[in-house]
Formats: C-alpha cells, structure tokens, sequence
C-alpha cells in the first residue's frame, strides 16, 4: 500500500512539474531559425522578427480552441503593433491551405499568417503537435513563455508590456 502512494505521489508530482513547465514556459531560449511561407508566397525568417515583440501562434481552422481564442490574438495585435508588436500565426502542415486563406480573408486577420506546409516549422519549434501552441518572443529574439492552450490573455498583455518597455 506504501508503494501505491509513494507511486502516486511521483506520478502527481511528474504531471505538475511538466504542466508548470509548460505554463511557465522553459525559460529564455533563442527562437529557431525557421522560415515561414506567408499566405501572398513571401517568406520571412525568425531573424526577420528581430527588434519586435512576437507572438508565434500554431494553429488549425479544425482546432475550435484556436478558432475561439482568434478574436483576443487579433485584439492583442491591434493594441500592441504600433509599439513594436508583431504576430505570425502559422497553420499547422494538416490544415487545407484553401481553408486556411478562406479563414484568413473572412475573419480579416491583420498579421502574417504562415502555411507550415511540410511541418518542418512546427518541427523546429519543439515538435508542435498540440494546437494552439503559442511562443512569445523578445526582441533579442529568445522564446521567453509558452503556452498550450489558449494563453491567459490579461497576463500575456502584462508580458507584452513588460517586453515592450525592454531596451
């Protein structure tokens, strides 16, 4: 019966540290260099991002989360770009590109939207397999948070301003 609980306890003890790591994020990491193909063919790299705040968000038009939380990534982009704040969504390799435009022009979203065609950027930033999984990046271009699931977006805007304000 010890040996039931003490298992018990390492198990629930495994599964908070792994939920507050992800919540918390991993700390200060450098963005990976990737590569992201914009819905117009253009492309820009994480060096691109450079010198802004970003948000990174993997998403899917399949996903009801990543369709819910559409309307506060919007709402943060529009607050926080003319200060320097940049948003590049990028659809996840399952997602129909045609779905993902016809999303994109309907909703009027304002930032970059990318098409992970073959995954490999989802690859690159940690194996993304979970959407929405967001990234936000400072402006010496280190993954400082992460969230799966939709980002508690009072804090993140708390962050952002924090971000911002660096030198």
């Amino acid at each position: 019966m010890a040996i039931k609980t003490w298992i018990a306890g390492v198990a629930l003890a495994a599964v908070a540290g792994i939920g507050g790591f992800i919540y918390l994020g991993a700390g200060t990491s450098p963005a990976p260099a990737s590569t992201f193909v914009l819905l117009d063919g253009s492309q820009h790299t994480t060096a691109d991002l450079k010198g802004k705040v970003t948000l990174v968000n993997f998403w899917a038009t399949s996903c009801t989360t990543c369709v819910a939380e559409m309307p506060e990534i919007i709402a943060t982009y529009n607050k926080y770009q003319a200060k320097g704040f940049e948003t590049m969504a990028v659809a996840m390799s399952y997602d129909p590109p045609s779905y993902v435009v016809n999303f994109a022009q309907s909703r009027q979203l304002p930032f970059k939207v990318a098409i992970d065609n073959t995954g490999k950027v989802a690859q690159q930033w940690g194996d993304v397999k979970l959407t929405p999984s967001t990234f936000i990046v400072n402006k010496r271009g280190e993954i400082v948070k992460s969230y799966v699931g939709a980002p508690n977006f009072p804090e993140l805007h708390q962050l952002i301003e924090k971000l911002l304000a660096e030198t």
